[in-house]
């Protein structure tokens, strides 16, 4: 049986190939990954990510899986917001798993301080075969990464396999602005400055190409709230961040 196509940014390629030409990409800016975070946005991805974290409303003892989590941006901020609630309320403390496809991601987040008194573990696992036991967690989350995934319903099935009954599903991702004047700025800075910026941070051109290419290839926001919908998940939300440039689509296992 051929094999079929699958986008790779711009490019369409065999779908057997698409695993590890991304993970080549994020061996290329592991190092960088987090710099370049900021670089490109001005810093605004930290702001998408508290806003995630407070629509997501961390509680003690609650269990999150961050998939495609490499750094441990979003996990540490959950921990953290659990940790405030429990402060005031008492409980026992949250626990997160980052479960990343790339080992490389994984390393470039180990950082000592930050995770010091955090249950946090790494997991190298891939988002469409997560090497979890049903129903484990109460909070699933995905951030800038669902793009990259070859089979995004099988991820989005086993994202609801894995969650608890009365679980919740947070995905962060780049998205399209409605607005036309919006869409024109946004892909002129995208084009070009974005690869630009990962010459000179990264020394790496062709992999923030492939990132802001993948961006135009992901559904847009109505398409994209279907599919998590058909994966099972209720009450299926999104919110618009920045007039659409990021959007969080929710959604309940009930």
């Amino acid at each position: 049986m051929a094999d079929k196509n699958i986008d790779f940014g711009f490019e369409d390629i065999p779908e057997s190939e698409k695993v590890t030409r991304v993970k080549g990409v994020f061996d290329a800016v592991a190092g960088n990954y987090d710099l370049m975070n900021d670089a490109m946005s001005v810093g605004i991805h930290r702001v998408w990510k508290n806003l995630t974290i407070t629509k997501l409303n961390p509680q003690p003892g609650e269990a999150l899986l961050d998939v495609a989590g490499g750094t441990g941006d979003l996990a540490r901020r959950f921990i953290t917001a659990a940790d405030e609630v429990r402060q005031r309320r008492g409980g026992e403390r949250a626990s997160a798993v980052i479960c990343d496809i790339n080992d490389e991601m994984l390393l470039a987040g180990i950082d000592p301080r930050k995770d010091t008194d955090m249950d946090l573990t790494r997991i190298c696992g891939n988002a469409e075969k997560l090497p979890f036991e049903d129903a484990r967690f109460d909070v699933v989350t995905i951030a800038f990464g669902i793009r990259n995934v070859t089979d995004r319903d099988a991820a989005l099935r086993e994202f609801y396999r894995v969650l608890k009954p009365g679980g919740r599903l947070g995905v962060l991702e780049f998205s399209t602005p409605p607005a036309e004047w919006l869409r024109k700025f946004y892909d002129a800075y995208s084009f070009n400055v974005i690869p630009r910026l990962g010459q000179v941070i990264a020394g790496d051109k062709d992999s923030y190409q492939y990132l802001v290419e993948s961006i135009r290839r992901f559904p847009r926001q109505e398409p994209f709230a279907e599919m998590v919908n058909a994966a099972g998940f209720a009450q299926v939300n999104w919110q618009d961040y920045s007039g659409g440039i990021a959007c969080l689509h929710t959604g309940w296992k009930i």
